[in-house]
């Protein structure tokens, strides 16, 4: 291996990538990259595998003109936003009760514009103005109790009486106050059926009778984009009709397989700075072994698995291999991590996804840090979404965003424009 190699890829890297990305990528400063393109000072040997890596992402470019400002309420780490980001958006203010997220948060996004934590108290006047909002919001119980009143009264703000105590209630008091140019959220796909369907419907008639949207949901599954099967539905809502179609989604007919995201042990495994030896021991080109299941753990889920077959119950791990699509990855996979157990081997015992390889498994790049344990890391991560889900519906959700707001700024009417 030679200086030369690194240098070349750095040269690549360049033509694709700024000072700062690159930077973030390999856990140094922007003024180092430019020193090393200067030829200052040599660009690192070790740091060809980090190179490679970034090489292999695809450089999403914001469509000119697709420019808007967001806010990200029930932020958790930031998922969706990163994938409104990659279109033009702009984040002006984000809301995250927990602090072990918000930490993660500040930490991949700095805390340059406002940051509240509970977002039930908080004023809706005060929430910076905005073109979209961003919410994957819990699902708590909701009532419909009280809706046919509401009608017969004629109350025009009804959302009051029937979701008033749910977070969602937060969501649309905001929605009704400051009338963004557009809305997303995101739930399990358990919502629709609900108390029999009975809370989705309150949802959309909060949103589309009481104010007024034009709302679009779906429901999509993380596996067109990385190896996990996890199916969220998505709500899209825009104040005025634009022509807004989920057929302009593309979505890959085969995603990726566990390979892809899986700590790499044949020497090309990307030297991350801020990972260090944490997840992956590079001197040995192996995973930690505390990420290993333990002899009784193993005996249990063995046992455990055995008891549910033999009363003819499906409960059970779930053994996965280089070629395989997970089970959805749980807030819970810290305890056991038996929905997603990596083969080691015949001999050896089964071992758990790494905080890092679940970052990957949610489609976020290896310069998102992790600056919390384990435990509160595989909480975060089972409580996320897939991210490039969320950058394929900003993809086609951006256009529309940009022609409201030329039309605001001009009066006149631009028919939106869909990039690849």
């Amino acid at each position: 291996m030679t200086v030369a190699q690194p240098m070349a890829l750095l040269k690549q890297a360049r033509n694709r990538f700024t000072q700062r990305e690159i930077a973030e990528h390999v856990g140094k400063t922007p003024k180092t990259v430019r020193r090393w393109e200067k030829g200052e000072i040599p660009c690192p040997v070790m740091l060809e595998p980090a190179l490679r890596h970034l090489l292999q992402k695809p450089s999403v470019a914001p469509a000119e003109g697709n420019r808007f400002r967001f806010i990200d309420l029930f932020a958790g780490v930031g998922g969706i936003r990163m994938g409104f980001e990659a279109h033009g958006g702009e984040c002006v203010f984000t809301s995250e009760w927990n602090d072990f997220s918000k930490k993660t948060y500040i930490e991949n996004y700095g805390d340059n514009h406002q940051f509240v934590g509970d977002i039930v108290p908080f004023p809706a006047e005060d929430v910076p103005d905005h073109d979209m909002l961003l919410a994957g919001f819990p699902c708590q119980p909701f009532s419909i109790a009280g809706v046919s009143k509401k009608n017969s009264l004629g109350r025009p703000h009804g959302f009051e009486c029937t979701t008033q105590g749910t977070l969602f209630f937060d969501v649309a008091r905001i929605i009704s106050t400051k009338r963004p140019k557009a809305f997303l959220l995101e739930n399990v796909k358990n919502l629709i059926s609900h108390d029999q369907g009975n809370t989705f419907r309150v949802i959309l008639q909060t949103l589309r009778d009481e104010l007024g949207y034009d709302v679009h949901y779906r429901i999509i599954d993380g596996q067109h984009f990385t190896p996990q099967h996890r199916e969220r539905i998505i709500i899209v809502g825009l104040r005025e009709e634009t022509g807004f179609s989920w057929d302009d989604l593309k979505l890959p007919a085969e995603g990726p397989r566990l390979s892809s995201i899986l700590h790499r042990t044949d020497g090309s495994e990307p030297v991350l700075p801020w990972d260090g030896d944490r997840f992956f021991d590079h001197n040995h080109q192996a995973v930690q072994a505390k990420y290993t299941l333990t002899p009784n753990l193993w005996a249990y889920l063995q046992a455990y698995a055995e008891k549910h077959r033999a009363a003819g119950n499906g409960f059970g791990f779930g053994l996965v291999y280089p070629d395989s699509v997970t089970r959805t990855l749980s807030a819970r996979y810290y305890k056991d991590g038996s929905e997603i157990l990596v083969y080691q081997g015949g001999k050896k015992r089964p071992r758990r996804l790494t905080p890092r390889e679940c970052a990957r498994l949610m489609g976020l790049p290896d310069t998102f840090r992790i600056p919390v344990s384990d435990t509160q890391a595989y909480r975060q991560f089972g409580n996320s979404v897939v991210m490039p889900v969320m950058r394929e519906v900003a993809r086609i959700m951006a256009p529309h965003i940009a022609a409201m707001i030329e039309q605001e700024d001009t009066g006149i009417a631009q028919p939106p424009l869909l990039f690849a």
